[in-house]
């Protein structure tokens, strides 16, 4: 879907941008009006995947965490009373990462040639997502730019842990998995060809377990680099298949409905929401502004298609809670700590504990995946080289039956 930078006047005649996905021009439009907000420049963003293109380039785990950091260190000179430029000039100093400090020059140069901050944020959304131009531009709005960055370089932080912590739990069984494929093709390249050279013409009246390990050792052999040139095909199509919205938002939608998987996903996806939320309300961002940036941060497309069409309700006037409830895109418990937040008028810092409540579910249930995986994969291992050896065993224990036939 495209993505399109705009600008607007929002309520009380004050100049906003941003930046947003739609399927064309008008309906940016409209996401804009709905929030309220006149356009007044509307652009479609390159739709070029490439590493010059800002709005589509990768940012490094390393570089996003470097940039949370200078963030932090911005808002703590801010708050002491420098100028925005002087604290970003000073914070640039600590900045060791090549990505981050090239990134971060820009933007200085933008803020001293007159820019708001949120803006000059605009022009990298790589580096400078939706939530930290609409939280910059909050700051911006109340005189609080200090406390805005601050609060945003610790959503950042947070949701940075939480995915080292997805990361690492998955290190360990993704490492199994490779030795253990890396076992059974060495077996089946270099092993069982040994004995198929000895068992020669007789193979055929070998026990049915070992002619099929010959014949799979054969077929690898003979056939593998085909293999492994249709696998790489077959993922190649697949991606350019999963790159269409409507066919991304059905794959994502499966992956909700798997056991385990599927809650697993939406309480990463719920947390990360609500932390976000959160953060933009409690920075003074108006709560459909804010659940219209908020729904961008989650990857689920079919949880991030269900939740962006509450904008609109939310923008009418008909409450947060009931609409969320309706899309079903949340899990019960989330229900909850927006209508109690909703009730207390405490809607932030309810979101930020609902989001402290899923983190640790998520880690609960990573520790369970971890535990369950890993057994599995040794003994699936095991039994895959078990099976390897007993058919060649079966083979050399009917030698002798083979050469007097």
């Amino acid at each position: 879907m495209p993505s399109f930078a705009y600008r607007a006047i929002g309520p009380g005649g004050r100049t906003t941008s941003g930046q947003l996905d739609a399927a064309n021009r008008a309906a940016a439009v409209a996401q804009i009006r709905l929030l309220g907000a006149a356009p007044v420049e509307v652009r479609e963003l390159a739709a070029l995947a490439s590493n010059d293109n800002p709005a589509r380039r990768k940012v490094p785990g390393a570089a996003r965490r470097a940039a949370s950091k200078t963030l932090g260190e911005a808002a703590v000179l801010l708050n002491a009373g420098l100028p925005l430029d002087r604290a970003l000039a000073l914070a640039l100093d600590n900045v060791e990462d090549p990505v981050v400090r090239a990134d971060f020059a820009a933007l200085l140069k933008r803020v001293k040639e007159g820019e708001p901050l949120s803006r000059a944020m605009a022009h990298n959304p790589a580096m400078f997502p939706p939530i930290a131009q609409a939280m910059a531009e909050a700051g911006e709005a109340n005189g609080r730019l200090g406390s805005a960055l601050d609060r945003l370089a610790a959503v950042q932080a947070q949701a940075e842990e939480v995915r080292s912590i997805v990361v690492s739990a998955l290190i360990y069984p993704i490492i199994l998995m490779v030795i253990a494929v890396a076992i059974i093709l060495m077996m089946l390249l270099f092993v069982v060809p040994q004995f198929d050279q000895l068992f020669g013409q007789s193979a055929d009246k070998l026990p049915p377990e070992s002619i099929a390990v010959l014949a799979a050792s054969h077929g690898l052999r003979a056939y593998g680099l085909y293999w492994l040139a249709g696998l790489a095909g077959a993922v190649l199509i697949a991606r350019a298949w999963l790159a269409r919205a409507s066919t991304r938002a059905g794959a994502d939608r499966l992956v909700l409905r798997v056991p385990q998987l599927g809650t697993l996903v939406r309480h990463i996806e719920t947390a990360r929401f609500a932390r976000t939320l959160g953060a933009l309300v409690d920075g003074g961002v108006q709560v459909p502004a804010a659940l219209a940036v908020a729904h961008r941060t989650i990857a689920n497309r079919s949880m991030s298609l269900a939740i962006g069409a509450v904008v609109g309700i939310v923008k009418e006037g008909g409450g947060l809670t009931r609409p969320l409830a309706e899309s079903g895109a949340l899990p019960r418990l989330a229900i909850g700590f927006l209508r109690t937040g909703e009730e207390i008028s405490q809607l932030g810092p309810m979101l930020a504990r609902l989001a402290d409540v899923l983190d640790a579910d998520v880690k609960l249930r990573l520790q369970r995946l971890v535990a369950f995986m890993t057994p599995l994969i040794t003994v699936a291992l095991g039994g895959a080289v078990a099976l390897i050896i007993a058919a060649i065993m079966a083979a050399i224990l009917g030698f002798n039956d083979v050469a007097v036939s």
